[in-house]
């Protein structure tokens, strides 16, 4: 096979950000991929009926407008996003729920005694939402750019993950909605790692919301793929690398795959303690995902929930901490956080007139083979009695299956690696360049490189740069439509 100027290994968002970085820059580019089809975490497949389309890992995304990746490359006016007025709820009990809706003023005035706390905890991160992700979507071996905002942003993580967390609050609504997007992050909530992903979250709920593309997340892949391929670059489907020998005629290899992973295609070329480190590096608990095809929208007992884009099942701030903490202890929840979308109430594409869709996960132990299936419903049934009665078919997804289904998902973490103060400052070694190997002309942009999970294009964003830089001697190139 001729090879080109760059080869890129994995076509997920990461590895197609950085492939239209490099073909965009005027290079020649292939992009391997083991899969049929390309998408790693944003795939989306009709799992069990055709006409039926579920998201596979993720469904919501505030990253496709809010990343500075996808905001040069101007996704939002690429592809067609839903932004549902309520950008996510939590459910304490039964009907009793708080709301995170679009207009922060809104959710304050909905959060009753705490509300004009919750307005002041979040009001700076919303209002300068740019510099804390300038801060959380870049390197953090870095002076920032805007300090006063780091200071605000990491004050606020420090006290949300600390024994303070409750200091500012008075009643209950208002700590759940914020431990709801904290637990997005699995390894325990109060953690400042886990607060600070929380907030930036929970800030991007009042900033742009939590759109839903139409179509689902392949949405975003198919649109990186055309216009990777309108710029010449290539994308090989259904191929795998087995070494970086089979790439040495390429002057530039990217690889979108986890530290395990480059040590294996090495081959034994890597230094040794580089090739520990890679070794070592450590994964956060799993996903058990449960799919689902309805006859109709989720009964939900508040009825305002059908309005949110995301949904989070769990109770008090209190018994989503002591639930996430029998996670990271390696332990399963028998009342787990749950987080469900359904996004066929927003998008009639996902489904056939009279069906929907929901899509639901929670943590679980590393590698663990539980189908969650029961038990994600019983945390349904409670919020929405006679959810069962509306269930069509479901399919699940152990957290081993995970794996199966993307190697970098180890354990079934597909954030590929555990979010922690050592593996943020450490991803996944330490150093001012963590996406260049000592390999030369090898790159590692996945997830496992800053600024970690999530569906942004960050880190083959920083990798592709500065490939770019050392390889090639070539500026960023313009990335918009």
């Amino acid at each position: 096979m001729s090879l080109p100027d760059a080869a890129v290994v994995g076509a997920g968002p990461n590895g197609l950000a950085a492939a239209v970085i490099l073909a965009r820059a005027g290079l020649k580019v292939t992009v391997f991929e083991i899969g049929a089809t390309p998408g790693g975490g944003a795939r989306t497949s009709e799992l069990m009926e055709p006409g039926h389309w579920h998201d596979v890992c993720s469904a919501v995304h505030p990253m496709a407008v809010a990343a500075p990746f996808f905001r040069d490359f101007g996704l939002a006016e690429r592809i067609e996003l839903i932004t549902p007025d309520i950008s996510y709820s939590h459910v304490i009990d039964g009907a009793k729920a708080a709301f995170a809706y679009r207009d922060l003023d809104r959710t304050a005035a909905s959060l009753g005694a705490d509300g004009a706390a919750f307005r002041s905890l979040m009001k700076p991160l919303v209002t300068h939402s740019r510099d804390v992700l300038d801060l959380t979507m870049n390197q953090l071996l870095r002076l920032p750019r805007h300090p006063v905002s780091a200071l605000r942003y990491g004050l606020r993580s420090l006290e949300q993950g600390s024994a303070a967390w409750n200091m500012r609050f008075k009643e209950y609504l208002a700590p759940a909605l914020l431990s709801g997007v904290m637990a997005h992050t699995p390894g325990g909530l109060q953690r400042p790692v886990a607060a600070g992903a929380g907030l930036m979250l929970g800030s991007l709920a009042h900033a742009v919301g939590y759109p839903l593309p139409v179509g689902g997340s392949q949405a975003i892949i198919d649109e990186l793929v055309r216009d990777l391929k309108n710029h010449g670059g290539k994308l090989v489907t259904g191929h795998k690398v087995n070494s970086l020998a089979e790439l040495t005629d390429a002057r530039t290899v990217l690889l979108d795959t986890s530290p395990q992973e480059l040590v294996r295609l090495a081959g034994g070329r890597l230094p040794r303690g580089y090739a520990k480190s890679l070794i070592s590096y450590r994964y956060g608990p799993g996903a058990g995902k449960v799919d689902f095809i309805l006859s109709e929208p989720v009964p939900w007992a508040n009825a305002e929930l059908a309005r949110a884009g995301t949904v989070h099942l769990g109770g008090t701030r209190e018994q989503v901490a002591a639930s996430e903490k029998d996670i990271a202890r390696g332990r399963h929840s028998e009342k787990p956080f749950v987080l469900v979308s359904q996004p066929s109430v927003f998008d009639a594409t996902r489904a056939p007139a009279g069906r929907h869709i929901l899509w639901t996960y929670c943590h679980v132990p590393q590698g663990s083979t539980r189908d969650m299936t029961d038990v994600i419903t019983a945390q349904l049934e409670a919020a929405a009695p006679g959810f069962s009665d509306v269930v069509v078919a479901s399919k699940s997804m152990s957290a081993a299956e995970y794996e199966q289904y993307n190697p970098n998902y180890v354990g079934g973490d597909f954030g590929t690696g555990a979010v922690d103060v050592a593996q943020l400052l450490a991803r996944p070694v330490l150093g001012t360049k963590p996406w260049k190997t000592p390999l030369d002309g090898v790159y590692l942009c996945s997830a496992a490189t800053p600024p970690g999970p999530g569906v942004h294009g960050m880190a083959g964003y920083h990798a592709a740069r500065l490939a770019l830089k050392e390889d090639f001697g070539l500026p960023m190139p313009a990335l918009g439509p």
